[in-house]
């Protein structure tokens, strides 16, 4: 039966009518690829293969080419990700140092993406205290143009940037070249004071209308940070007591602050008024008294009428400007003691 049937499909092929293609065929576009070949082995140029898996050195040094310099913010995230874990591992593994760690990543404070940017500020508190101190005038530019960015998530994520430097360097901060004047330059840029070309120097531009919001939040951690900088660089020095031989020890003592003799500016462009190092209270003092007293008392008294967080916020700094951790305890120079003439008298 099989047999049969087998053979009428043989015999019905001879009367099968054959179709032919008539006319011309499609036109192939310019970039085919003939893929008819077949081939018994695809052979790849510059292939390695391992059984080992490449060390944690290798493994942190390629995140780390990845996270400062890909172009993909997932793989920039993950690779910085990567980085806060190993950094964070006891003993903790970072074999390019801290240093050229922060020279790479600090740009990526004025990133684009958000989460980028936070991992970032994971990675940088993972780091040790003591070694981002010699970086702190590199880090505090870098902290300033992102809090000047045209992107209000970037400035405001900024700040948190400059809580950190501030929890871990804070005296450097304060103390670098530029790290007063163009640090309060920046408060007063972000909370709407604006530089004019007048003889008072400053003047109060502040916003139109009360903030609400996300706006009013941002704007009072602004100030508190402000505050928080503020009371870093009107602190007083530590009075030490008198030691024996203060001669003989200032001769063989080696200096523990980084760039200890910065202030002489030996090798460095010339400094204006703004870039100069501002080393102690008094100096600072007389600075903020001349340039920036009166417009931050103006501006934070303007935002106290309009309440809320940032009422309370500008109603601290006001506080703390009046007490005598701030300028409470203040006297310009060149003013008359009232008492010390009555005593002449």
């Amino acid at each position: 039966m099989g047999s049969s049937a087998r053979k009428k499909k043989e015999k019905q092929k001879d009367f099968q009518k054959p179709k032919f293609k008539v006319g011309k065929a499609k036109p192939k576009p310019s970039n085919f690829t003939d893929t008819s070949f077949k081939a018994k082995a695809i052979v790849m140029g510059q292939q390695s293969l391992s059984t080992t898996a490449p060390d944690a050195v290798q493994q942190f040094k390629h995140s780390f080419s990845l996270a400062s310099s890909s172009k993909s913010d997932k793989q920039r995230q993950e690779a910085l990700s990567y980085l806060t874990g190993q950094l964070s591992t006891e003993p903790p593994v970072n074999p390019v140092g801290t240093r050229t760690l922060l020279a790479k990543l600090l740009p990526l404070i004025s990133d684009t993406s958000t989460p980028v940017r936070g991992q970032l500020l994971k990675l940088f508190r993972a780091l040790p205290a003591e070694q981002v101190r010699h970086s702190v005038e590199t880090a505090i530019m870098f902290i300033r143009a992102g809090m000047t960015h045209l992107s209000a998530d970037v400035s405001n994520d900024s700040i948190g940037f400059l809580d950190w430097l501030l929890d871990v360097a804070g005296e450097d901060v304060v103390s670098c070249p530029g790290g007063w004047v163009k640090t309060l330059n920046t408060f007063s840029a972000m909370l709407g004071w604006t530089a004019t070309s007048g003889q008072n120097g400053w003047s109060s531009g502040g916003r139109s209308g009360p903030v609400r919001g996300k706006t009013s939040l941002n704007q009072s951690r602004t100030i508190d940070t402000l505050v928080k900088f503020l009371r870093i660089g009107f602190e007083p020095e530590d009075s030490a007591p008198p030691e024996p031989e203060p001669f003989l020890k200032s001769i063989y003592r080696v200096p523990r602050d980084p760039n200890a003799y910065a202030y002489l500016n030996l090798t460095g462009p010339r400094r204006d008024e703004d870039g100069t190092m501002y080393g102690d209270r008094e100096t600072r003092q007389q600075v903020f008294h001349r340039r920036f007293l009166e417009p931050i008392s103006k501006g934070a008294d303007a935002i106290k009428k309009e309440g809320g967080t940032s009422g309370r916020a500008a109603a601290g700094l006001d506080q703390f400007l009046h007490s005598p951790e701030g300028m409470g305890d203040y006297e310009p120079s060149g003013a008359v003691d009232m008492e010390s003439l009555m005593d002449l008298w």
